[in-house]
């Protein structure tokens, strides 16, 4: 069987990016023999360099890739497997080992100012991210079976980790930008080309990749050319423990909020969101209402910042000068992140939730919303067009109409039977995406793909 390292090119195409550093020579130090941890247990080495599992969600860098390396981490380490998630610290007041679940832990690790960095910045401090990997796993013995990599930026490390260590490579992008770009409407949020030669090189240089839906699949093999016999669909999952149906006049009593209709977004403050074709769709909506009482729109998400250069605070900005333009600053609400598990209050308060993106690889916030039993009106795009179903559990909206989604949301806003219906069948097809499901799939993945042997895999996963 021929070995990762024979097979993977990820040096020559580290070399033919001219804004990164040559692959560091071979470590010669001797290292202990790679026989797994205590009982032969699998070690995987997850690399998510520019942001933590554990920040906060809904502010700058965070978002759904956050829980997904966060909750997968988990279900495996449930499994058996011992998981060290490898990340660049942004706190100096953050410890440098913080366990988070069994077998799973953060390793934060110096690369540049310990805050938050634009992330063309932090591709400068790659050299440090993986020479940190390589003091950490000297300083404690610690050796892997397989690196795990988690968006563009975390490319060329894995990349480098994996080859100097002759070890199988997957890799999850979470979003492409070359996608991101050809929907963009902001200036501020297209990506340079060094993202995409990064992202190509990587697809190479992996085993498998891992694709949210098949859209995310299709769009690797139409854009870069990635080999499809390589590529394995498996998507995101979510906590039906934590999101799960609750009382509606219970949720909206602790956040305050009224008995009129009610309408919810969750998620960045980003152009790429498209918040604001949500609040031209709400005007319209609220245009047409005539009735007592008119509903509210929320939106959850961002945080508060002075910092002139943060392009998620100019949206903002506009987001509001927009709402105040179009007369309808009175029905609609800001509210910065919440924490994750306080949002299941926030999905079972409101009658109706809006993702109206441009572009999502997958869209955790609409199932997320479907496991509270709240109804989901989505753009037809990405992954979105695979996790709700049409008719079923909310509607697609195939254009970026402000008219046809003040239609969608308003059929659901007058129709509490359609509500319901919508509601129970949520729940139910919430219910097919478990993370423990999601994890055993990646499992499986690195089973099938390693050196050691599927056989081998399966006894350290026990």
């Amino acid at each position: 069987m021929t070995s990762c390292a024979e097979r993977r090119p990820m040096g020559r195409a580290w070399g033919q990016m001219s804004t990164l550093p040559a692959p560091p020579a071979a470590n010669t130090t001797a290292r202990p023999p790679r026989n797994g941890a205590k009982g032969g247990r699998l070690r995987v080495a997850m690399v998510s360099v520019h942001t933590c599992p554990l920040a906060k969600l809904g502010s700058r860098e965070t978002g759904g890739m956050n829980v997904y390396v966060r909750e997968l981490s988990r279900h495996l380490g449930a499994r058996g497997v011992e998981v060290d998630v490898f990340t660049r610290r942004q706190d100096n007041g953050t410890p440098r080992v913080v366990e988070f679940g069994e077998n799973a832990r953060v390793i934060h690790l110096e690369a540049g100012p310990n805050r938050p960095m634009d992330k063309y910045r932090v591709l400068e401090q790659l050299p440090q991210f993986l020479q940190g990997i390589r003091e950490f796993s000297a300083e404690t013995g610690r050796r892997y079976d397989v690196v795990h990599s988690h968006y563009w930026l975390s490319g060329p490390v894995a990349g480098a980790l994996a080859q100097e260590e002759g070890l199988p490579l997957v890799t999850m992008f979470h979003t492409l930008g070359y996608v991101k770009n050809r929907v963009s409407t902001n200036g501020h949020e297209r990506e340079q080309r060094t993202r995409m030669e990064i992202e190509r090189a990587a697809m190479v240089a992996s085993d498998r990749l891992v694709a949210a839906s098949p859209t995310d699949r299709d769009q690797m093999v139409d854009f870069y050319h990635a080999d499809s016999s390589n590529i394995r669909v498996i998507p995101a999952g979510v906590d039906t423990q934590l999101f799960q149906p609750l009382p509606k006049a219970t949720a909206r009593s602790i956040l305050d909020m009224g008995s009129e209709p009610q309408i919810l977004f969750v998620g960045r403050i980003q152009a790429l969101k498209g918040i604001d074709l949500l609040i031209r769709a709400f005007a319209r909506l609220l245009a047409g209402w005539g009735e007592e009482p008119a509903p509210r729109l929320t939106v959850v998400g961002g945080r508060s910042s002075s910092d002139g250069t943060d392009p998620e605070a100019w949206e903002m900005d506009r987001l509001k000068a927009l709402s105040v333009e179009l007369g309808i600053g009175d029905r609609l609400r800001f509210r910065e992140a919440v924490p994750h598990h306080q949002l299941p209050l926030h999905y079972s308060a409101a009658d109706v939730v809006v993702v109206p993106s441009l572009y999502e690889s997958f869209g955790l916030v609409a199932l997320e919303s479907m496991a509270c039993g709240t109804p989901v009106v989505a753009a037809r795009v990405g992954g979105l067009q695979w996790t709700v179903q049409h008719g079923k559990t909310g509607f697609l909206v195939p254009q970026r109409s402000p008219e046809r989604y003040a239609s969608a949301v308003g059929a659901l806003l007058r129709d509490g039977a359609l509500r319901e219906r919508m509601s129970a069948s949520a729940v139910e097809v919430a219910k097919e995406y478990s993370w423990s499901a999601v994890a055993e799939r990646v499992l499986e993945l690195y089973r099938e793909m390693s050196g050691r042997g599927a056989h081998q895999l399966a006894a350290c996963a026990r």
